[in-house]
């Protein structure tokens, strides 16, 4: 019999790159867990997440942050979490939605510095200035024809979501937009 072990490998093999003071760095196997909620659901939900992870629930189009660990409201019935391992069974979580595991389904970008507001205008339709995009903002909106999301981590940085089937296409879309803005 043949014994074979799979190893997990990051979609685009652990990248990280500097483009003058601004850096592209790859969050490999970021786990990334799907919440979607039973009718009725959400306050149990949102009392589990706060228990198990410091998160309070968000509104619908907004993200919080405790730690590592984000929870983007996608729909009224549909989370993100992003950050933290998540047992997707016998687990206080479990108990109040569906958890599906999304680590291998996402190529997960840190986007940091001061020419990623540049690169971002020549990518991305949303308005990231700081006045109108910020600390609990995300948007999912297209880049280069590939769907993605935006995500504020922090003042210095974006954190990128995109298909991982897609990755090497997101990469070099990126990659593109922060040679043309040095």
């Amino acid at each position: 019999m043949l014994d074979l072990t799979l190893t997990a490998a990051p979609a685009l093999g652990g990248y990280d790159k500097r483009f003058g003071d601004t850096r592209l760095v790859e969050m490999a196997n970021l786990p990334l867990t799907s919440i979607a909620l039973p009718l009725g659901m959400s306050l149990n939900m949102a009392q589990a997440v706060k228990d198990a992870f410091g998160l309070d629930w968000p509104d619908v189009g907004r993200a919080t942050q405790s730690g590592d660990a984000t929870l983007a409201m996608l729909s009224p019935d549909q989370a993100l979490l992003i950050g933290p391992e998540v047992a997707l069974h016998d687990t206080p979580l479990a108990n109040h939605g569906y958890l599906t595991d999304q680590t291998d389904v996402w190529v997960a970008l840190d986007l940091e510095g001061p020419g990623r507001f540049a690169a971002m205008e020549r990518l991305c339709p949303v308005d990231l200035a700081p006045g109108h995009f910020g600390t609990g903002h995300f948007a999912r909106t297209v880049m280069e024809h590939m769907g993605a999301v935006v995500l504020w981590r922090d003042a210095d940085a974006f954190r990128l979501l995109s298909a991982r089937s897609s990755a090497g296409s997101f990469l070099h879309a990126v990659e593109t937009s922060l040679n043309y803005t040095r």
